[in-house]
């Protein structure tokens, strides 16, 4: 039975330590990229809270009257 442990602990070692290889020696960057890919450049303000809790109410509005109409036309 002793030797059965040994042999599981053995067995998880050998695991842990070839998937630690694995990501070691990886030798693939992250940094190369594909030059023909597009880059998509976003330049906005951030909106203020006010903007925020009025773009909500709006959102909201718009939504409770396609829903009304939803239901009416049902």
């Amino acid at each position: 039975m002793k030797t059965l442990k040994n042999f599981e602990a053995l067995f998880v070692m050998t695991v842990a330590l070839a998937c630690g290889a694995t990501y070691a020696l990886d030798k693939s960057s992250v940094d190369v990229q594909d030059p023909s890919m597009q880059v998509v450049v976003v330049s906005a303000k951030r909106m203020t809270a006010e903007q925020k809790l009025q773009s909500v109410l709006e959102e909201r509005a718009t939504t409770l009257a396609a829903d009304t109409q939803k239901a009416s036309t049902i």
